[in-house]
C-alpha cells in the first residue's frame, strides 16, 4: 500500500501574530493559514481589522509580535477597497505591476474595458474592474480582493464569480456580498475579538456555526459570572468569619474579574437604527404612463435610456430597480420622483410625499467637512431625529461613531463609516418614501442586517436601486429591470423571481428565450405582470382568421367623467389638507378657540378620508380601463 501523501504546506501562515493599533490591541494570537488554490473570506465588522490583516498577510505591514511564513516564489496580487488607478491608459495601469502587455490587454478585454482608455475620468465600476483585471493579469499564486463587488452591476458581479472558480490560484475575499460568497467560497476566516476563527466550509455555513459560536460564548460567560458570584460571596465571608485574607483567592477572583471584563469589552456594539413614516402619503405614490428618456444633443448621438414604459407605484410597495451600471437607474428614480422631466408620457404624483433619497454619489458630504458638521448642516449641538431633538455625540454613537471622531475631517472616515454617516443623515427625517441607491457599498454584514431589519419593518414605500441580489432577494416585492438598451421589465418579487422570469434579458445583447422589448407592464393594484412577447404585440392578425382586429373597448362616458372629476379632487385635497395643518400647528390656537380646533381637526380628517376614498375609486376605474384595453 502506497504512503499517504503530507498536504501541501500553506501558501502564507500567521502564527501568534499580534498588532497594536494607538492604545488598543488590534489583533492578539492571530493563527491564519491559507492553502493553495483554496477560496477563503474574511469576515467581520466593521473597525475590526480586516484590511489590516489583509495588508500583513501580504507582508505589506509587520506584526509587533508572532511569525509569518512564505511558500518560496508565491506571487501576491491585491485590490484594495478604493485602488488607485496610474498611467496615461488602462494597458499602462494593467502593465504596471508586471504582467506581459497580451494578458494584461486580454484581461481588461474580459472585464470589458477597452485597454487604450485614458485611465483618468472613471466611474467607481470601471476602476473597479480595471483593478481586477489588472490582478488577473499578473498571474499570481494568491488574490487577495477587498470589497471587490463595491460599485459593480449584476452582470459584472457574476462575471467575476466565475473567472474566480475557474482561477487556478488561491484567494482572499473580504466582502459583504452574501450572494457573491455562497458562490465562491470553500472556507470562512472570521475576525471576531481580535483572533481568527476558521470554518473549512463555504460562507452558505457561515451564519449557522457562527451562531452556535456566539451562544457558546454567551454561555461561557453566564458561567464565568456565576462563578464570580459564588467566589465573592465565599471570599468576603471568610474575611468577616476569619479576619485573614486568603492571598491566592484574591488573586484567583480578580483574574476572573479581568477575564469577564475583557470579554464584555469585547462585546461590539450594535448599530442602533430607526425611521419615521411621518404623515402617511396617499394610496397613489406615483403612476407613469408611456414615459421613455433620451439623451444627447443631436439625434444621432442620442441613446434611449428609457423606452416607452408603464407602471404604478403603491403605498407600501417595496420596488427593487436593477440593471448594468449606466443603464438609467438612477434617471429612473428621478423620473419616479418627479425630479426629471420625460421626453415623452405623463407621471402623476402621489399626495403628501416625503421621499428621503439616499444617494449613491454621497452628494453633499466634502472630503474637508468634519462628522459634526456633517450631522448638524444648520450648526448648533443637537439634531432633530425624527421630530426629537438629540445631543450629536449621542446620536453619532448609536451609528457607531466614538465622540473622537466628531471634529475629524470626512475623508478620515473609512467607505463603511461614510456610509454609516450618509444613513444617520437620510434616517434622521421623517420620511414616507425611503429612495436608497446602493446603500449596502462597503458595510458589514451586522449593519446590512439591522438595516434589513429596519426595512422590513417600515410602513412607507421603498425603492431600492441595489447590485446586492441577496438583499433585493429579503426586501423587494417587485423588481424592475433595465438592459441599458432602453427595455425594461417588471416581475413581481425579487432578483431570484426576476431572473427565473426574465432569463438573458441583463445579458450584453437580447437572447432567445426573452420574448420582451421593453415598456413594461401596467400594473393592476399592487401586482406586476411578466412583459408581453414583442412578436404577439406587434404582428397584425391576418384577414380572414375571424374577427380579432376589433378596437379595444373603453370606458363608459360615466367612468371617463367621473375619473376627469378624481383627477381635479385628487390635485387640489392636499391643498386643503396643507392648510388644516398649518392651522393646527399654531401652538396658541387650541387656548384661544377651542371649539375652532376641534372643528379644524374634524376637517383635516375628512379631509384625508376623502383624499384616500378618491385615490382609492381612482385605482379602481384606472384597473377597468387598463383591463378594458388589454383586451
Amino acid at each position: 500500500m502506497a504512503p499517504r501523501s503530507s498536504p501541501r504546506p500553506p501558501l502564507v501562515a500567521l502564527k501568534d501574530v499580534r498588532l497594536q493599533d494607538g492604545q488598543r490591541p488590534l489583533f492578539e494570537g492571530v493563527d491564519l493559514a491559507i492553502e493553495p488554490r483554496t477560496r477563503s473570506c474574511l469576515v467581520g465588522r466593521n473597525g475590526a481589522g480586516k484590511s489590516t490583516l489583509m495588508k500583513l498577510v501580504m507582508g505589506l505591514i509587520e506584526a509587533d509580535s508572532g511569525d509569518r511564513s512564505v511558500q518560496a516564489g508565491t506571487r501576491f496580487a491585491y485590490v484594495p477597497q478604493e485602488p488607485l488607478i496610474v498611467g496615461e491608459t488602462l494597458l499602462d495601469y494593467a502593465t504596471s505591476g508586471g504582467a506581459e502587455p497580451w494578458m494584461a490587454e486580454a484581461w481588461l478585454t474580459t472585464f470589458g474595458m477597452d485597454p487604450n482608455k485614458s485611465a483618468k475620468g472613471l466611474s467607481g465600476g470601471e476602476i473597479r474592474r480595471a483593478a481586477l483585471a489588472k490582478a488577473f493579469a499578473e498571474e499570481p499564486d494568491l488574490l487577495l480582493l477587498d470589497e471587490p463587488t463595491n460599485h459593480m452591476d449584476i452582470l459584472a458581479i457574476e462575471l467575476l464569480e466565475k473567472e474566480i472558480i475557474a482561477a487556478k490560484c488561491a484567494a482572499l475575499i473580504v466582502s459583504h456580498d452574501r450572494a457573491f460568497l455562497n458562490r465562491v467560497t470553500q472556507s470562512c476566516h472570521w475576525l471576531e475579538h481580535r483572533k481568527v476563527r476558521t470554518l473549512n466550509k463555504g460562507f452558505d455555513a457561515f451564519d449557522d456555526w457562527a451562531a452556535k459560536v456566539q451562544e457558546e460564548e454567551a454561555e461561557s460567560l453566564r458561567r464565568l459570572n456565576k462563578r464570580i458570584e459564588a467566589e465573592t460571596y465565599t471570599f468576603y465571608r471568610s474575611i468577616t468569619a476569619q479576619r485573614t485574607r486568603n492571598e491566592g483567592r484574591a488573586r484567583a477572583l480578580e483574574a476572573m474579574r479581568q477575564d469577564r471584563a475583557l470579554r464584555v469589552k469585547d462585546i461590539p456594539r450594535e448599530i442602533h437604527l430607526g425611521v419615521d413614516s411621518g404623515v402617511t402619503s396617499g394610496k397613489l405614490v406615483a403612476d407613469l404612463k408611456g414615459v421613455s428618456k433620451s439623451f444627447g444633443d443631436r439625434p444621432e448621438n442620442q441613446r434611449v435610456v428609457i423606452k416607452p414604459f408603464t407602471t404604478r407605484v403603491i403605498r407600501g410597495d417595496r420596488l427593487a430597480i436593477v440593471g448594468p451600471n449606466g443603464a438609467g437607474k438612477t434617471t429612473l428614480v428621478k423620473i419616479l420622483l418627479g425630479e426629471l422631466a420625460p421626453d415623452e408620457g405623463t407621471v402623476k404624483l402621489g399626495a403628501n410625499l416625503e421621499p428621503v433619497y439616499l444617494d449613491q454619489s454621497r452628494e453633499g458630504l466634502k472630503s474637508d467637512m468634519t462628522l459634526w458638521d456633517a450631522l448638524t448642516p444648520g450648526g448648533g449641538d443637537s439634531i432633530l431625529v425624527r421630530g426629537h431633538s438629540k445631543h450629536v455625540a449621542a446620536y453619532a454613537k448609536d451609528f457607531l461613531f466614538q465622540e473622537g471622531q466628531l471634529r475629524q475631517p470626512i475623508s478620515t472616515l473609512s467607505g463603511g463609516e461614510r456610509n454609516r454617516l450618509l444613513l444617520a443623515r437620510a434616517l434622521a427625517k421623517p420620511a414616507n418614501m425611503l429612495v436608497l441607491d446602493e446603500p449596502t457599498n462597503d458595510l458589514d454584514m451586522e449593519t446590512l442586517d439591522k438595516l434589513e431589519e429596519l426595512l422590513e419593518q417600515y410602513d412607507g414605500t421603498l425603492i431600492l436601486v441595489s447590485h446586492d441580489r441577496d438583499f433585493v432577494d429579503r426586501l423587494a416585492t417587485s423588481t424592475i429591470g433595465m438592459n441599458g438598451r432602453g427595455d425594461i421589465v417588471e416581475t413581481p418579487g425579487g432578483w431570484t423571481d426576476f431572473i427565473g422570469q426574465n432569463p438573458g434579458f441583463l445579458s450584453p445583447s437580447p437572447s432567445p428565450s426573452w420574448g420582451g422589448t421593453g415598456g413594461g407592464a401596467a400594473r393592476v393594484g399592487s401586482v406586476r405582470s411578466s412583459p408581453t412577447p414583442a412578436a404577439d404585440a406587434a404582428t397584425p392578425p391576418h384577414k380572414g382568421e375571424g374577427d380579432t382586429s376589433r378596437k379595444p373597448a373603453k370606458l363608459s362616458f360615466k367612468d371617463t367623467h367621473r375619473l376627469k372629476e378624481l383627477d381635479a379632487l385628487i390635485a387640489a385635497l392636499p391643498a386643503d389638507i396643507a392648510a388644516h395643518e398649518a392651522r393646527l400647528a399654531d401652538v396658541n390656537f387650541y387656548s384661544r378657540d377651542p371649539s375652532g380646533f376641534d372643528a379644524t381637526m374634524k376637517a383635516l380628517d375628512a379631509a384625508r378620508a376623502k383624499l384616500d376614498a378618491a385615490e382609492e375609486e381612482w385605482l379602481e376605474i384606472e384597473a377597468r380601463r387598463e383591463a378594458l384595453a388589454a383586451g
